[in-house]
């Protein structure tokens, strides 16, 4: 683009902007009364005649391209040859439907020069003045470059016989500086005449531009405008961009092939696809694709099956955005082939499979499906979560070659339901390989969590195996599932003959799921750890999960939390139990609390976590219901706190209780 048009594209577009953001103004000409409105011009046109500063009669000439009428232009014109103030005017002055306008504009093409004349003629461009026509034919030999080159363009906008003629005369002798904008304005003439449905008289004119000297982007634009007005009469003329070694030529066939429309035009791009350079497949592929031609689909099924691998995988790419039931095959196909590349766009392209026969049809090919199609197939129904298939996915299970097992097992994690329990319990105690258990064993785990209690009955038998590995596996099942026969299950097995399953039993209810107050009897197994586990271990363990119990119980009552941890108090020993307990019963407003929380601050370890505890809850209702057990309190963290910023809080609450 040069530069006269780029001042022309800014110049509409600068214009645009204020026609739009005046429009939206309370006062707007065509909802205003018409005395006011000529009341405002009048106002602004006294503007413009007086002595008012420069600034001010800018802002001026941007209002009247709102109110502006032809009884403004005489004040207008005039300032065409001020430096500073001949753009605002114009903006007026290409605002204004009136003749009087381009006859301002017209007189003032004899009277400016140089950059003040590229914008009366960038005006007159803009105002499509057919009665210029003449005028501006004359500037395109004019001697400086900007005045021609803006002279040609204004032409080009204008269009018409006359201007079409003046063009192409002067695009064969046009000195070179000039030529590219007389390309231009040829240009822009014939997208007029092929707007108008005059294909021949177009098609002449890209043609002139493409055989003159002009810079390559013209001929771009010429050549694209010459193939759409030739419509499939310009296939020979598409075709040989895209064999163009040069790349801007084959850039624009791409674009052109996109445009073009017609039955034949897929039928020839999908002739080259076959003997395009492996390179450029990919790329006129896509341009095929974009076209949105149900033609289009047996070429992307046929560059998937025998193409090279680019060419495959920029077709599975295309499916992957606008794949149909009727693809299935062919992508099964892609999914089941050698090449990992290729395998994994087939699969990603059937997993974006949309509709609602998508499922259905996958559905239907998994009974007879063999090999890798059959796994891939086992996939997709756990990726794309289609329950129908479980019992063909439960069969996979068993299946002899491994890969399909381990599909089948993934899925049966992702969307088996309880039923589905059994089966895995089952193939996990006759699984022969560690990284088969571990497939298995990521499934129940899965599969129990999502489906909670129900799953329970089917987990028990393992956790009565022989196998020590099957019995831990059956304790992490059991807590996913929750419940209280995994949690029986779970606490019996604190008593299990191997220590390493002891343990795990001992870790596993010490982090028992919160699913309050379902799980609520896991308190009575956690407080005999507490009191009496056989191990310190397992005491502190079921010390931190029997205040983590108490913490979550919603339907214990705050007294009842607050007699359970002094109940524990004599087995707490290790100060990052008493912490726990500290944070257990912050949060309760009891009397009862700041007793336990006072013993508490005389343990040095503890000391600084009870005084905090103590100010916080002084500070809530308890002030107001136990003052002097609060004062009490608080007196007790100002002897024993060697903190500050606790020290200063419990002197005032002690004021606020005074």
């Amino acid at each position: 683009m040069t530069h006269t048009m780029q001042r022309l594209t800014r110049r509409g577009l600068a214009l645009a902007m204020l026609v739009s953001t005046l429009a939206a103004a309370p006062i707007h000409l065509a909802a205003a009364d018409a005395a006011d409105a000529a009341a405002k011009q009048r106002d602004l046109i006294k503007v413009l005649q007086s002595d008012a500063p420069k600034a001010q009669k800018a802002i001026t000439c941007k209002e009247l391209a709102i109110y502006g009428t032809p009884d403004a232009v005489p004040a207008l014109a005039p300032l065409l040859e001020d430096p500073e103030l001949a753009s605002w005017a114009r903006i007026a002055l290409e605002a204004i439907p009136d003749p009087a306008a381009d006859d301002a504009l017209h007189a003032a093409l004899g009277k400016v020069q140089g950059r003040l004349l590229v914008g009366v003629i960038n005006s007159i461009g803009v105002r499509r003045d057919a009665n210029a026509v003449g005028a501006l034919t004359e500037r395109l030999k004019d001697g400086d470059a900007d005045v021609a080159s803006a002279a040609a363009e204004a032409l080009g906008h204008i269009g018409g016989d006359a201007a079409t003629t003046a063009l192409r005369q002067s695009l064969a002798d046009a000195p070179a500086g000039v030529r590219g904008s007389v390309a231009q304005g040829c240009i822009f003439c014939a997208e007029q005449e092929l707007a108008a449905g005059r294909n021949a008289e177009a098609a002449q004119l890209y043609d002139a531009v493409r055989q003159a000297d002009v810079p390559k982007e013209r001929l771009l634009e010429a050549i694209r405008g010459a193939i759409l007005a030739r419509q499939s009469a310009g296939i020979p003329l598409l075709l040989e961009q895209l064999r163009s070694p040069d790349k801007a030529r084959f850039g624009i066939g791409l674009r052109v092939a996109r445009e073009l429309p017609g039955v034949d035009v897929t039928k020839a791009l999908a002739a080259e696809l076959e003997q395009a350079p492996t390179a450029r497949q990919p790329l006129v592929l896509l341009a095929l694709a974009d076209r949105n031609d149900a033609a289009v689909m047996p070429v992307l099924h046929k560059a998937i099956e025998s193409g090279a691998k680019p060419l495959r995988l920029a077709a599975l790419d295309v499916l992957q955005r606008a794949g149909t039931v009727e693809c299935i095959p062919v992508l099964l196909q892609a999914a089941a082939d050698a090449d990992a590349d290729v395998a994994q766009s087939g699969k990603l392209a059937l997993l974006k499979l949309e509709g609602p026969d998508a499922n259905a049809a996958l559905l239907a090919r998994l009974p007879q499906a063999t090999g890798k199609a059959r796994l891939a197939l086992i996939q997709l129904a756990g990726e794309r979560h289609i329950t129908e298939a479980l019992p063909a996915i439960v069969a996979a299970a068993g299946d002899a070659d491994a890969g399909v097992r381990a599909a089948a097992v993934t899925s049966l994690g992702a969307i088996g339901e309880a039923p589905q329990a059994a089966a895995l319990v089952s193939l996990l105690e006759k699984a022969a390989t560690s990284p088969e258990r571990d497939g298995l064993e990521k499934a129940l785990l899965a599969l129990s969590a999502r489906c909670g209690a129900a799953c329970a009955p089917d987990l028990l038998p393992l956790a009565k195996s022989s196998d020590v590995a099957l019995r831990l596996i059956a304790l992490q099942a059991l807590a996913a599932a929750g419940g209280p026969d995994a949690l029986a299950a779970v606490a019996a097995a604190v008593n299990d003959t191997d220590d390493s399953v002891a343990d795990e039993a001992v870790r596993t209810l010490s982090t028992w799921p919160g699913n309050w107050p379902e799980d609520a009897g896991v308190a009575d197994p956690l407080l005999a750890l507490a009191k009496s586990g056989k191990k310190a271990s397992y005491q502190v363990l079921g010390l931190r999960g029997y205040l983590q119990f108490v913490q979550g119980d919603r339907q214990l009552k705050d007294d009842e939390r607050v007699a359970r941890v002094k109940d524990l108090l004599p087995f707490i020993k290790r100060p990052e139990e008493k912490r726990v307990a500290i944070a257990t019963l912050s949060g309760i407003p009891s009397t009862g609390v700041l007793d336990v929380l006072v013993a508490l601050a005389s343990d040095p370890a503890v000391t600084e976590d009870a005084c905090s505890a103590i100010v916080n809850l002084t500070a809530g209702e308890l002030r107001n219901t136990a003052k002097e057990q609060c004062r009490t309190a608080l007196q007790t963290v100002l002897e024993k706190t060697r903190n500050d910023a606790t020290k200063q809080r419990a002197a005032g609450a002690l004021k606020k209780l005074d």
